[in-house]
């Protein structure tokens, strides 16, 4: 049974789920003790390592603290740095805030959504890209913002957002 590829770093794990994932969870648990407390480092560590939180890394996660599976996958769904499915390689990051609002965010929403194929909050089917919303980046005076890879762009167009995965691609 093959399983859609996880994100680890810039290389991308294609083994079965099982061997995969075990393997590189005894290796990131090996930095723990196995206390209640460890739960979210751990959470972000696997989130780090494979991009989201696969279901098989929860349940290891609640046996090595000794908690119930669903304080993991409460946890996991509680807070919006987790993702539960694979997220792309770059994430493109659109402010939907009032001052990106009002200087054309919905416009260049929709252009990348156009472009990539895909509605706000999902991932390209080859993992490439992922579109995401965001309430606010508090970077107003550059309005409308989008954050690619962490990295902010501002003043942004229609066109000049097309071509930051132009860029990419």
């Amino acid at each position: 049974m093959k399983v859609a590829p996880a994100i680890e770093g810039a290389r991308t794990v294609t083994a079965g789920p099982d061997k995969a994932i075990e393997s590189q969870m005894t290796e990131i648990l090996t930095h723990f003790k196995g206390e209640k407390g460890e739960l979210i480092p751990i959470l972000q560590q696997v989130q780090q390592r494979f991009g989201y939180l696969p279901e098989q890394a929860m349940k290891r996660i609640a046996e090595f603290v000794h908690v119930p599976a669903s304080t993991v996958f409460g946890i996991g769904t509680f807070y919006a740095q987790f993702k539960l499915v694979p997220t792309g390689r770059n994430i493109v990051k659109i402010c939907r805030g009032t001052g990106c609002y009002v200087r054309g965010a919905p416009r260049i929403i929709s252009e990348m959504e156009n472009k990539l194929g895909i509605k706000d909050g999902s991932t390209t089917p080859d993992l490439e890209y992922t579109l995401e919303t965001v309430a606010c980046f508090g970077s107003c005076a550059l309005a409308p913002v989008v954050v690619v890879n962490d990295k902010v762009h501002g003043r942004m167009t229609p066109d000049a957002a097309k071509k930051l995965i132009d860029k990419k691609s």
